[in-house]
């Protein structure tokens, strides 16, 4: 009888700890640190005058390093490419115009409200950068795609000149390390910033 009941001891320790085991592989792993640290430039280009100042939250864009309101009263628009009558093609052309010293790249205009990133903390603009319900309905290889070859994205790193003629800044990370950050994130399953 003794050995029944050991039997069934251990029958049901065995129950448990397969109940642990199974609990912990559905429990959310912690994010390898070499991907966080890859979150972190892909960070510091988004949030960067380049990125930023066209994926406001309200309808009005930024622009310079200093991130003023856009001048001659822009707005968004319905299309995000302008108000009609003053859409963003009127003055942003498929390239940087040296003369005048408007920027330009191909299908110029705001990024989608949902995309607007002003104001975010790191782990929300982490999440609504990778919310298909946000971002066009990419997956995170779409969306690394996208950051990696999109010709109004590649701008950022090839701003020219603005109109007193100073360089504008590129964002803080090359686009070769960001195409390397990009990978391991998206290796990693995109993981967010707590």
């Amino acid at each position: 009888m003794r050995s029944h009941s050991c039997l069934a001891g251990f029958a049901g320790a065995l129950t448990v700890l397969a109940g642990l085991v199974a609990a912990n592989q559905g429990a959310a792993q912690p994010a390898p640190p070499e991907a966080l640290r890859a979150w972190n430039q892909i960070e510091q280009v988004l949030t960067s005058p380049r990125c930023i100042n066209c994926h406001p939250v309200s309808d009005r864009p930024a622009q310079t390093d200093a991130r003023h309101v856009h001048r001659m009263n822009v707005v968004r628009g319905p299309a995000d490419q302008g108000a009609p009558g003053l859409h963003c093609a009127a003055c942003h052309q498929e390239r940087n115009n040296a003369a005048s010293g408007v920027p330009g790249a191909p299908h110029w205009k705001l990024a989608p409200r949902s995309m607007g990133w002003v104001g975010l903390n790191s782990a929300a603009l982490c999440r609504t950068l990778k919310d298909p319900q946000a971002n066009g309905g990419r997956t995170l290889a779409a969306l690394a795609e996208h950051m990696r070859s999109d010709a109004l994205v590649l701008w950022a790193w090839q701003p020219g000149r603005n109109g007193q003629g100073e360089e504008r800044r590129p964002p803080p990370v090359s686009i070769e390390a960001l195409g390397q950050a990009l990978a391991v994130w998206v290796a990693a399953n995109g993981p967010c910033p707590e």
